[in-house]
């Protein structure tokens, strides 16, 4: 491999020839072997969309030469693009701020921009990574900024409309089912009667308080850390530079985003990054009920619950024959507990805010956007693949309800508990129902035991 030199304020460092990124890059890579994590390309694409509307900004300022300013645009819409995803080699355990990442984005833009003036790859001239790139910026507001602009485009684009698709698909089985009755259940022993259609309901209004939660994030994710600089002071930048950055960000993404009424809060802090963290775990305790519930009431398919049936997607096992598992069910489940343990993750890395920086950034990054990811997935394939092909078995249902022994609580206000006590448990000592006893103790004519056993309940 042909290798190029470039310098920093340390030194000298080698590159490889074809290589965009510079030498703090690459002074990163070589400190930080920790493991094989990098930043999601949507976080780096939205440190590029930064990079873009400062260009813009900045040259309106007259603080950028518009040809400079065309070609760094120009350079970070491609990597926005994911022309250049092979470039950010930086593992997420790096620097507390973010500081190597920043300036990984900065390099590639600075080497791509000064390609399309000069043809030669280039990191320093004529456009520089720190003083044109970065200019109005620090690590220290462009990575907070990133992670909020990536948050609340991920959860608009994927972890929304999975769930909401989620809860459709549940809705429409609500309907489907409002006619099948059903034993319910608490403490995992038999209750009273309901219908298929009123316990699906409940699953599907799980995924509509989930969406109407991730909504919410954005009035506090929407605060941009953009012109803080350093510690929050806005040192070296222009006092219309954030408002105008911001301005555009939020015309090119039709999010509303705003500049943070505090900057010391908004670098020093994490608080919407936590927030964010404990409304993704919350939909994943949602999400994993949901999918828990379903793979138990399709349990059997014979000597289980067996009230519904899932669709049969894969071979269940290598040495049973005929085995069909609830696999779509166990995914969900599994992503759901990857997505709490990232929420205690997040959790440590909110603390991680001493003075004037939060020095966890990277991994606040990587583990929010992770979740959003993982959710989105495990929400949208249960849905799809699960949800929408589940069938009722009626019959099993029917005679669930006529076995259960939980049927006598219909015939407390005829007969009073303690009469209904002792013919739940005559019918459980001789292994009969309650129908059968409730008939032979004479405790009503047989059409108004019927009613008041199995009798019609509200959808």
């Amino acid at each position: 491999m042909n290798y190029r030199e470039e310098t920093d304020s340390l030194g000298t460092v080698r590159v490889p020839q074809e290589a965009y990124y510079g030498a703090q890059t690459r002074r990163a890579m070589d400190n930080f072997p920790v493991s094989s994590l990098r930043l999601s390309p949507v976080m780096i694409r939205s440190i590029a969309r930064i990079k873009k509307a400062a260009a813009l900004v900045n040259r309106r300022l007259g603080r950028l030469d518009p040809e400079h300013a065309r070609a760094v645009a120009e350079a970070a819409d491609e990597v926005s693009a994911g022309e250049f995803d092979d470039q950010f080699p930086v593992d997420i355990f790096q620097t507390g701020s973010g500081t190597s990442t920043n300036m990984n984005v900065n390099e590639v833009i600075a080497t791509r921009a000064n390609e399309v003036l000069t043809g030669q790859r280039k990191t320093k001239s004529p456009v520089h990574p720190n003083d044109h790139v970065n200019a109005g910026q620090s690590s220290n507001d462009v990575i907070p900024s990133a992670i909020h602009i990536s948050a609340l485009l991920e959860i608009r684009e994927k972890l929304i409309p999975a769930f909401s698709h989620l809860g459709r698909e549940l809705e429409q089985k609500a309907e489907e089912f409002a006619h099948i009755r059903k034993i319910g259940r608490t403490h995992l022993q038999d209750a009273v009667v309901m219908t298929l259609g009123q316990e699906f309901s409940g699953y599907a209004e799980q995924a509509y308080l989930s969406v109407g939660r991730l909504e919410g994030l954005q009035d506090h994710l929407c605060r941009l850390a953009l012109g803080g600089t350093a510690v929050g002071t806005g040192l070296n930048t222009h006092p219309e530079f954030a408002g105008r950055v911001i301005d555009v960000i939020a015309a090119d993404t039709g999010i509303p985003f705003i500049e943070a009424p505090n900057h010391f809060e908004a670098q020093g802090a994490c608080d919407g990054a936590v927030e964010a963290g404990g409304v993704l775990k919350t939909a994943a305790v949602s999400l994993s009920k949901i999918a828990n519930d379903i793979r138990w009431l399709a349990s059997g398919p014979r000597c289980g619950l067996g009230e519904i049936r899932l669709p049969a997607l894969q071979p269940g096992s290598s040495i049973m024959p005929g085995k069909v598992n609830p696999v779509i069910c166990e995914s969900a489940i599994q992503a759901c507990a990857h997505v709490i343990g990232n929420d205690t993750s997040l959790t440590l890395a909110g603390q991680g805010g001493y003075f004037e920086l939060n020095l966890m950034l990277p991994l606040v990054a990587y583990k929010l956007l992770d979740s959003i990811g993982v959710l989105s997935g495990a929400a949208e394939i249960l849905a799809r693949k699960c949800v929408s092909g589940i069938a009722a078995n009626e019959a099993r249902c029917t005679e669930n309800i006529e076995k259960s022994l939980a049927v006598v609580t219909g015939l407390v206000p005829h007969i009073g508990y303690e009469r209904a006590a002792r013919i739940a448990h005559l019918a459980h000592e001789t292994g009969k129902t309650v129908e059968t006893v409730a008939l032979e103790e004479n405790v009503l004519p047989a059409a108004e035991l019927r009613r008041a056993l199995y009798g019609e309940t509200k959808v």
